[in-house]
């Protein structure tokens, strides 16, 4: 080690103070670095596992391949399992007492099938035969059939179709509800052979089993090693190595083997969690938001790392001032600091990872058993950690300690001895610098102008607080505009369910139907219902008036145009009076105008979201463009001789983008009107329709039970879909997502406070001297906290002139990153500028007084003969 660098280590150890607060910076940062990089991977980690859990573990699936094909696909290089199955149909299940789940869904699964998909066995063993079988436990607690072990099951097992009026035939599957219109099953069981089972173990209700499925799983063997060169199975392929070129190796392997390509289906819920996605829009928002972020992080810890070491400098300039004189040449200087650079490094990168990891294992701690009770996660957050992830950590901590150190080496290197001994570096005396406006003492007084003239004179002090103070501000603004973005994003691609059941009444007859909402509203499980109306009807709107996208469309294509006006279909939806008031309240809507047979007022749901077909990009949009007091002619068509009846018009009372309980975006050409059930029979009373349909949404405690519940009440024309699986899912994807990114807003506020007391702390520390030059002339301690109170105005007011349009800047970035996959205008979240503008003041008034406090209690006389070694 060179005398130089010695000199270094000595200087570190007798700056105790200086050394220990640059270490913890780069610390902080450190982990910083880690605690983000290690939540998103433990974050991906449980999403993986959540995945797995409910639908299985799989990435690829060739649908209807013959045995030479399946051969092939598990002879590939990347594939690490393979699962075979077949769908071998759906049975009538004889002596059911629901009416709702008629039939047995026979699926088969070889042995790795069992082991890769959740099925749970409750007793007995799994299928080891192609003729013998486990049921679903719910056969015997919902359908109310009782099989035993051993007994057998004889079967005819068949397609469902279901053919529509202009003669379409479609093949139903378990994610196809049971078909019905009015009272009556439309769908037919076709192709049916008699087939023998032997029940050998009962399993319980597989998670990937839809809670709509109008068919009880029950699950058989498949042996792939004496399958015949005609039968067809589906091999479902588990990947050595999960990456993004899987997509084009899956369809290069399917053309070699003449498989069709539009059989393939990939596992894109699981691989999304894995960072490969098949959508190039999606691909590029990941990127775009990854670059964005990073740039964040580093740009956060450069700041936090840069002015320890700037001022570490700083303080160092008589020191090295005193090595040039002797002989030290530039490099030599520069690599001082570079070395000093390394030495913290040295010590706080390890540190700071164990920091980093050990706050993020306290954290998850803490949550994981309110996200577990509130969500009904099977796993839990576990501190995920890749050689790639603290790889990433300290090759950032390194580049960001090294451009921290960049500046502070270089201004040192260029330091003459005799300006670093008479340490006139960062004072300028100069008339024209320090010069202020006659205003600032008219409006503040001579404090102001002395503590604006303090401020100019030390302009490298200054900017450097000012810079830390806007990095702050730009740190903080941008994660939070990122993290209402991203849920705005996960809004939009979720399906927006915001309830567990829906029961459909399938008859007109109101009293049946107020007796069943009477009795189904106080089974004991249900927390909440309302009761909707539905009547479709269509309307015909002027061009101007409707979405911006269809008016693009009719750029190319005008031909849909009828007297200048556009096709649209309306859902007209009523809902009963407290729902109605309640609704009506929270958009400030008038509830009596709403409630007035003779004005038909309505609300309209102006905004709605649709996912396009080519891009597939989310888009939020408005719906139509019209003004409250306009109205709206409702037609009743009748789709068989093509004619329409005139309803009446309804008069627009106030336009919102919130979805009442129930009621659901119809995408483009769509509209969502609600109204009172007064103005609902006016509209209806003089004309003949069968359109309305009455249907009851619920949020249950128990959804699985009061289904049960519903389902036992015996009634032939209602109708249950439980949707509190896919709610329960948007809900864990909302919450997860919320304590990532106010995680991440956390520690991006504890940083910019650490940051901003540490820099203004340090310079008013370094500022000893001219303090105690104005006490020496006669500042007084009310004169000298009035001066330190509009330096802190000073230091706020600039950081918010530059922080303020940086952010808004990288907040329009991270919107136009998103935009590759979702569109929806940008705005500004004007509640976090707000905090912002009070925190910024707040903080830095508290570092100063903090600062000044310790600076009142030196000694005059001591002070003016401070020397910083």
């Amino acid at each position: 080690m060179n005398i130089v660098n010695k000199l270094t280590i000595r200087h570190l150890k007798q700056n105790k103070r200086r050394t220990l607060v640059t270490i913890i910076g780069v610390i902080i940062s450190v982990a910083m670095v880690t605690a983000v990089s290690t939540l998103g991977v433990s974050f991906m980690a449980l999403m993986q596992k959540e995945t797995i859990a409910s639908n299985g573990e799989w990435h690829v699936l060739y649908k209807d391949v013959n045995k030479s094909q399946l051969k092939a696909i598990d002879a590939d290089e990347e594939t690490k399992t393979l699962v075979v199955s077949k769908d071998l149909g759906y049975a009538r299940l004889a002596g059911t007492e629901n009416a709702n789940k008629p039939y047995l869904y026979i699926k088969a699964y070889n042995d790795q099938g069992f082991k890769k998909f959740p099925i749970e066995l409750s007793s007995g063993r799994l299928p080891q035969a192609a003729n013998e079988v486990v049921l679903s436990e719910e056969i015997a607690t919902k359908a109310k059939v009782s099989y035993k072990l051993g007994d057998t099951l004889n079967l005819d097992v068949g397609t469902r179709l279901l053919e529509d009026e202009e003669g379409n035939v479609r093949t139903l599957t378990q994610t196809d509800s049971l078909q019905f219109q009015q009272d009556a099953i439309v769908e037919q069981l076709i192709d049916t052979t008699k087939e023998s089972y032997t029940i050998v173990g009962f399993i319980k209700r597989p998670t990937w089993e839809p809670t709509w499925a109008p068919g009880y799983t029950i699950l058989s063997y498949v042996n792939e090693s004496i399958l015949g060169s005609d039968d067809i199975v589906n091999a479902t392929v588990l990947l050595d190595k999960v990456k993004s070129s899987l997509f084009t190796h899956a369809k290069d392997l399917a053309k070699t083997n003449n498989i069709d390509s539009k059989s393939i289906e990939f596992n894109n819920e699981l691989l999304r969690f894995y960072g490969v996605t098949n959508n190039d829009n999606l691909r590029s928002t990941i990127l775009s938001m990854s670059v964005i972020i990073m740039g964040v992080i580093i740009v956060g810890s450069v700041s936090l790392i840069y002015n320890a070491f700037a001022i570490s400098v700083s303080e160092r300039y008589r020191h090295l001032g005193m090595l040039s004189s002797v002989g030290a040449t530039n490099r030599q200087k520069k690599n001082s600091v570079f070395f000093e650079g390394a030495m913290i490094g040295l010590i706080s990168i390890p540190i700071g990872i164990i920091c980093g990891l050990t706050g993020i294992g306290i954290t998850f701690w803490f949550i994981n058993s309110i996200i577990q009770g509130a969500l009904g996660l099977t796993g839990t957050l576990t501190v995920s950690v890749t050689p790639l992830s603290i790889l990433v950590a300290c090759a950032i901590s390194i580049l960001t300690i090294f451009i921290s150190t960049y500046i502070p080496a270089i201004r040192a290197a260029k330091i003459s001895a005799i300006d670093a001994i008479r340490q006139t570096t960062d004072v300028k005396l100069t008339g024209k610098s320090v010069k202020t406006s006659k205003f600032v003492r008219m409006l503040f007084g001579i404090e102001a102008e002395i503590g604006l003239k303090n401020l100019k004179r030390n302009k490298r002090r200054y900017q450097a607080t000012v810079f830390s103070l806007t990095i702050s501000i730009v740190l903080f603004l941008t994660v939070s505009s990122f993290t209402s973005n991203m849920k705005k994003s996960l809004d939009l691609s979720q399906a927006g369910v915001n309830y567990d059941i829906q029961v459909y009444m399938g008859n007109n007859n109101a009293e049946k139907n107020d007796q069943l909402i009477q009795t189904i509203s106080t089974l004991p499980d249900v927390t909440d219902y309302t009761r909707v109306k539905e009547l479709n009807v269509n309307t015909w709107l002027d061009e101007a008036s409707i979405a911006d996208k269809l008016q693009e469309d009719l750029k190319n294509d005008n031909s849909i145009l009828k007297d200048g006006k556009y096709p649209y279909y309306i859902i007209v939806n009523s809902l009963d009076e407290q729902d109605l008031k309640s609704y009506a309240q929270a958009i400030g809507a008038d509830y009596k105008q709403l409630t007035d047979p003779n004005l038909g007022s309505a609300i309209v749901i102006d905004t709605i979201t649709y996912e396009t077909e080519i891009e597939k990009r989310y888009v939020e949009t408005k719906a139509i463009h019209m003004n409250t007091g306009q109205s709206i002619d409702l037609m009743n068509k009748d789709w068989e001789t093509e004619e329409e009846t005139h309803l009446g018009k309804i008069e627009i009372a106030a336009l919102t983008d919130q979805y009442p309980m129930g009621i659901r975006t119809l995408g483009l050409g769509g509209l969502n009107i609600i109204v009172s059930e007064q103005v609902m029979d006016q509209l209806t009373r003089d004309h003949k329709t069968n359109t309305i349909q009455t249907y009851l949404y619920l949020n249950s405690s128990d959804p699985m039970a009061t289904q049960q519940e519903i389902e036992e009440l015996k009634e032939n024309n209602i109708y249950v879909v439980n949707k509190y699986q896919q709610r329960q899912k948007e809900e864990q994807m909302i919450m997860l997502m919320s304590v990532f990114t106010y995680g991440f807003i956390a520690l991006i506020t504890l940083i910019s406070i650490a940051n901003i007391f540490n820099t203004i702390s340090t310079s008013i520390s370094l500022r000893k001297r001219e303090f105690a030059m104005l006490k020496s002339v006669g500042m007084t301690p009310k004169g000298f906290n009035k001066m330190i109170n509009y330096e802190s105005i000073f230091y706020g007011m600039k950081s918010l002139l530059y922080g303020l349009p940086i952010s808004v800047v990288v907040m329009y970035l991270i919107h136009k990153g998103l935009g590759n996959s979702f569109t929806y205008e940008f705005s500004l979240p004007w509640l976090s500028i707000g905090y912002v503008i009070v925190a910024v003041f707040i903080i830095v008034i508290s570092a100063m007084l903090y600062a000044s406090s310790k600076v009142k209690k030196e000694n005059i006389i001591d002070a003016l003969k401070q020397e910083n070694i």
